[in-house]
């Protein structure tokens, strides 16, 4: 199942929550990871999402293979909802493919009461309406009426996937905000919290000296002032 061989300490789970999905892309660009931001809409781009990638990869139908009645024992779709825990993060790999649904309001309520951090699809979401009043954030590529079995057929979960064009491991550490979805390798997604928290803090302190109309020569990027500067506004940070 889901890798938890490595875990977040309460520190940085909480950190991420406050970090952007901009200052974590930098983080992943300093570390070498270039391509790990999923372009999605956020459903309640006011939710912060933080947790553990629960990965679910569906393939193009075949009309042998469509399961109607959506087996909830063997139906891999079904599988992955009754699997999925707290901070999981549901992610659907459905090739970019928005002419049907890949996942519904009804599926979304199940997964929020077994306390799911989240539902990241490439593909479409029905009933969307109905995803915005849930606690539970999510990201979609499209709306769509349809139900998913019309072009999607659920393969198989907790595998390796592509979404939105990004590698998605499971276990990996998934991030969302108002701007989209960031995909954290796991083994650095420690250093990452720490180090973008820090980051966002230097951009804080930057940003004000910027709007008291602050030039950027100096500024940013700091110079030995300016960081000196802010070394004695960090200490008065909690």
């Amino acid at each position: 199942m889901i890798n938890r061989k490595i875990k977040l300490t309460p520190d940085a789970h909480a950190k991420l929550r406050h970090i952007s999905t901009a200052t974590l892309t930098t983080q992943l660009l300093n570390r070498g990871f270039r391509n790990t931001f999923l372009q999605l809409t956020p459903l309640k781009p006011e939710k912060r999402m933080v947790g553990y990638a629960l990965t679910l990869r569906y393939v193009p139908l075949r009309e042998d293979l469509v399961d109607t009645q959506y087996d909830n024992k063997v139906n891999a779709q079904r599988v992955a909802v009754e699997t999925i825990g707290k901070d999981d993060v549901l992610v659907i790999d459905a090739r970019g493919d928005v002419r049907a649904a890949s996942f519904g309001h009804i599926l979304g309520t199940r997964i929020t009461a077994r306390g799911a951090a989240g539902l990241v699809t490439d593909g479409a979401l029905r009933d969307t309406p109905g995803f915005k009043q849930l606690e539970m954030p999510s990201y979609c590529k499209a709306p769509h009426a349809t139900t998913s079995f019309v072009v999607h057929h659920p393969l198989e979960m907790n595998v390796p996937i592509g979404c939105a064009g990004v590698l998605i491991m499971p276990g990996d550490v998934i991030v969302g905000d108002g701007e989209g979805v960031v995909a954290i390798p796991a083994h650095v997604a420690e250093e990452v919290a720490h180090d973008g928290y820090e980051q966002e803090l230097r951009e804080r302190f930057f940003t004000e000296k910027v709007a008291n109309g602050a030039a950027l020569l100096g500024v940013y990027p700091p110079n030995e002032q300016t960081l000196a500067e802010y070394a004695v506004w960090r200490e008065t940070q909690a």
